[in-house]
């Protein structure tokens, strides 16, 4: 057999522009804005591409979103897929657990809680807008909880964000009165519904308070001290000294500052602050970590977060506490020690755990075998203040994880175990019913 030149064997290697456009998109669809804009600036070829917004950026859009709300249907369809892109890519960061930090309401009567709001606060992809919904514990002795919508964000289609609540978590709204409002937001407002401002205070902190209109101008709350103090005072002393200089301008301003506060008295919306959990869910090194939710002593159910800490120890909080004056720093148990015990166990540990009652709903049974063991040296008994000698057995506990992933806890000092179920499990909630 004659032998072949080896430039005849090589086979070419095809270029990016060698690709069917369908395959161009769905590759450059993974990549950033900013590198979308530094792949432009190769050719004048792919400048038109990375230009394209009915392909490229829907492209992106489709890819990252597209599996979790309609695409098309965000502003009518009628706004271009980058500005898109960047409104859900800043959305994407609110989906998920919000833990309610402190209100207004709040702030000037500390006292006044029985009124207090859910403290947990979820978001999620609607078809073609985020809702924010108040999550509480059912009251039915099950692990049932309420889901009540309050919050609804979009984008009309002039291109605008548009945010409105219903304060009460009354109103029932569906996708295509959320689009009626979007489309016309000032005549659509009716008095159950708040234009409001979702501010970002850092990655992890947002604050939800009333818009304020002064004519065709939309501006907010003051007494939320929203951007920057210095810009604002700026501001209002150009505006005063403006008015000055023309005939009856002072007593303009003032005329205009008493409207402001009469404005502000008819608020109907206390801003909020909400900080978000970041770790909801347990993983494989950090098999407690997350949202809970279980039966207390009282029978009704409650939420947990459990947390590991900078130092290596684990604290579980309830969410509900987290309003209430000093009880942030009351975790309900901590530990030190991350190191679980497997089987098989000693009969002592065999008896305590044996001679406990689990705290369950009427008629449900624990479905999984108890797997490991990691003892509790802490208790919130530890932080009251003018405890002087604290007894090892009212301090030390016990928790037991289940195969499932679940776990219980309980106190020596007790003879239950409060055991835990998971809230949520892949960004959707467990057992949820919407509010009446």
């Amino acid at each position: 057999m004659a032998n072949l030149d080896a430039s005849e064997t090589t086979i070419p290697v095809p270029s990016f522009s060698d690709f069917p456009e369908d395959v161009q998109l769905c590759i450059l669809s993974f990549l950033t804005p900013s590198e979308i804009s530094s792949f432009a600036c190769t050719s004048k070829r792919f400048l038109s591409v990375c230009r394209n917004d009915s392909k490229l950026w829907f492209s992106m859009c489709d890819r990252r979103w597209g599996s979790k709300t309609q695409i098309k249907k965000w502003g009518s369809g009628m706004i271009s897929f980058k500005h898109l892109y960047k409104t859900l890519h800043e959305y994407e960061n609110l989906i998920g657990f919000w833990r309610l930090s402190s209100s207004q309401s709040q702030a000037r009567s500390p006292n006044a809680i029985p009124n207090q709001p859910p403290a947990l606060v979820f978001f999620e992809w609607g078809p073609s807008f985020i809702t924010g919904s108040r999550v509480s514990p059912s009251n039915t002795a099950s692990y049932n909880v309420v889901k009540a919508p309050f919050l609804w964000m979009g984008i009309s289609p002039k291109g605008d964000l548009v945010n409105f609540l219903e304060p009460n978590s009354q109103l029932k709204l569906d996708s295509n009165t959320i689009a009626v409002v979007q489309n016309d937001l000032i005549s659509s407002l009716g008095n159950e519904l708040v234009s409001v401002d979702v501010n970002h205070m850092g990655e992890f902190h947002i604050v939800i308070e009333e818009r304020v209109s002064f004519g065709n101008l939309n501006v907010m709350n003051e007494e939320t001290h929203s951007g920057s103090p210095p810009d604002r005072i700026t501001s209002e002393l150009y505006q005063y000294f403006a008015n000055r200089t023309s005939p009856g301008g002072e007593r303009a301003w003032r005329r205009q500052r008493r409207r402001e506060r009469e404005r502000q008295g008819n608020r109907k919306w206390d801003a909020e602050h909400f900080v978000k959990i970041v770790n909801y869910s347990p993983t494989t090194l950090r098999p407690l970590q997350g949202l809970w939710k279980g039966i207390c002593e009282d029978a009704k159910l409650d939420f947990y977060l459990v947390a590991y800490d900078e130092i290596g120890g684990i604290a579980c909080r309830r969410i509900g506490d987290a309003c209430k004056p000093f009880s942030s720093y009351a975790p309900v148990f901590w530990t030190s020690n991350t190191r679980f015990f497997e089987s098989p166990f000693s009969s002592e540990e065999e008896y305590i755990y044996d001679t406990r009652e689990h705290l369950l709903p009427p008629g449900h049974l624990l479905c999984s075998e108890m797997e490991r063991i990691l003892y509790i040296n802490s208790s919130y008994d530890l932080v009251i203040p003018g405890l002087a000698t604290v007894n090892p057995h009212q301090v030390e506990g016990r928790i037991w994880q289940y195969g499932d992933g679940t776990f219980g806890f309980g106190f020596l000092r007790d003879n239950h175990i409060i055991d835990l179920k998971h809230i949520a499990v892949d960004g959707c909630l467990l057992d949820a019913t919407e509010s009446l």
